[in-house]
């Protein structure tokens, strides 16, 4: 799978990204019985190492743990290592000493540093290597002394961070990664028993489970954990409602009617950025940073974002999902304010005339743009596309809409290279899992599937890959806050889901179950 199917797969099926919210009401502790949340797709093969889909993710999250953990607002906190030590090149991690594997044998450093290698072995073909694990990290074993170092060829200022999103498996399933394509083999409280594709994934909870972020165990944790597929979100809610599931994700109509139900428990939280982005490639009038202005000055931003989100987001402040490691807002100041009349005025300065239809042309070549968008986010979407179309038509500019399936978004992206303007959903976590989409070799030979050529943005992410903490952060800031005073992409709303819940309280962090918070109550 080639990078830009995988910021396609990231981009528009990934599930809540941010922290938590108010969930309530919720009646007594209820001990045994069984959790179900819907999931909204299939999950697909289940090695970690393949991972790129939000359902294979939070499926994954039930059953396996990570190095470190993350809390709400973004802390690192234990997760499988106990403490770790940090270089700007490398990170090394002193595993918890207690921990045992679902098939009963021992997590050693050497499990850990199969899991990074296998996934950075160009053999096995990772759509992950790159993304979630940076390019060049490979680590080394201490079984003697406990530890296994992670490191890159220069220094990454991410490294530590990277480390969350690592699901470690263990026991036979280091050795026959065939073997958890339908199951799982990994140290997290729950271990997958049953699987039945495009229906539902049985896991049962494991007695011995003890070293959780925080000291969590499994004691009052349900028997069995159901993650049902249920691909229709009114058919979600209608089941929420009756009590046979305890939990789902709403995006589109049902999230109205669910916020006002009553005995439902309800999260907030933040599902990535929508925005759009101009494609730059050598024929394309997208390519004028005059052009990519004007057509930005004729948008209102605020309205476009209301439409898109129906009412439920918030501005764009930057292009990760909350919780940020680097906070601050990368938006404001930094994209071309919106002005009708300025923005005809830079067409007509950039050369595009009106012709006798109202199109506007230059040298011959009508102003027509492909806008390609899907069709399968929700009604807010296409709405923002037909208002997008009206405001282009009125500066006189011919578009025409090209709505795609999520399973064809990646193809018509990059390999077809068939649009001009794209409006994509994005919920990285990490502002380098974006560098290799928005920089370096263009698509189809790259990742780079809009050829972007944003020599600050490349000079500053340059300089923030090698520098920690703050200082690397003010740099990530500006690195994308120069893409958008390019007019490289256009950040148009801070988007937020429902998590309605219904006799069941969790969380969610960075779109993944903490399943040692899953908790069965009274209705």
């Amino acid at each position: 799978m080639k990078k830009a199917a995988v910021l396609a797969a990231l981009a528009l099926v990934t599930a809540a990204c941010g922290g938590g919210g108010t969930q309530a009401p919720a009646g007594g502790p209820v001990a045994g019985g069984t959790f179900t949340y819907a999931l909204s797709a299939d999950p697909g093969v289940l090695d970690p190492a393949t991972g790129v889909l939000g359902a294979t993710n939070l499926v994954l999250s039930v059953a396996y743990d990570t190095l470190v953990a993350s809390t709400e607002d973004g802390a690192i906190v234990p997760g499988l290592a106990e403490k770790w030590e940090v270089k700007p090149d490398s990170v090394t991690f002193t595993l918890r000493k207690d921990v045992t594997c679902s098939d009963g044998s021992k997590l050693t450093p050497a499990d850990v540093a199969q899991n990074v290698n296998h996934i950075a072995d160009p053999a096995t073909k990772s759509p992950i290597y790159g993304v979630l694990l940076p390019v060049g990290m490979k680590a080394v074993a201490d079984d003697a002394a406990g530890t296994v170092t992670l490191s890159t060829p220069k220094p990454f200022s991410f490294i530590l961070q990277s480390a969350e999103s690592l699901f470690i498996v263990c026991g036979k399933g280091v050795k026959d990664r065939a073997s958890i394509a339908r199951a799982t083999s990994g140290t997290g409280p729950y271990v997958l028993k049953s699987a039945a594709p495009g229906d539902s994934y049985t896991f049962e909870v494991r007695k011995d489970y003890a070293w959780g972020p925080n000291g969590a165990t499994s004691k009052g944790l349900p028997d069995k954990v159901v993650l049902k597929v249920v691909p229709n979100e009114q058919t979600a809610a209608n089941l929420l409602l009756a009590g046979s599931i305890n939990g789902a994700t709403f995006y589109g109509a049902d999230r109205t009617r669910l916020e006002a139900a009553p005995g439902i428990g309800k999260m907030l939280p933040s599902a990535g950025q929508h925005q759009f982005f101009y494609h730059q490639g050598e024929d394309r009038p997208t390519k004028d940073p005059a052009v990519r202005k004007a057509l930005t000055q004729a948008v209102n931003l605020k309205e476009l974002g209301g439409i898109a989100t129906a009412g439920t987001g918030r501005p764009a402040t930057g292009m990760v999902a909350e919780p940020r490691p680097c906070k601050g807002d990368s938006v404001a100041g930094h994209v071309p304010a919106f002005d009708a009349a300025a923005s005809a005025a830079g067409l007509d300065a950039a050369g595009w005339k009106a012709g006798p239809d109202g199109i506007r042309v230059k040298d011959g070549k009508r102003l027509s743009l492909r806008y390609l968008y899907v069709t399968t986010r929700g009604a807010g979407i296409q709405a923002a596309a037909e208002y997008l179309a009206a405001t282009w038509k009125k500066l006189g500019v011919e578009i025409k809409l090209n709505g795609v399936l999520d399973t064809k978004l990646a193809e018509s992206l990059n390999a077809t290279q068939d649009w001009d303007v794209a409006w994509l959903p994005i919920g990285v976590t990490l502002p380098s899992q974006l560098v290799g989409f928005l920089s370096g070799p263009a698509a189809p030979k790259g990742a780079n599937f809009a050829h972007l050529a944003n020599e600050r943005y490349t000079k500053l992410v340059e300089e923030a890959t090698l520098k920690p903490g703050e200082e690397g952060c003010k740099l990530w800031l500006e690195a994308e806050s120069a893409l958008f005073e390019n007019g490289d992409l256009v950040p148009v709303a801070d988007t937020t889901v429902l998590v309605a819940t219904k006799n069941a309280t969790f969380s969610l962090i960075l779109g993944l179950f903490d399943p040692t918070t899953i908790r069965l109550t009274q209705g």
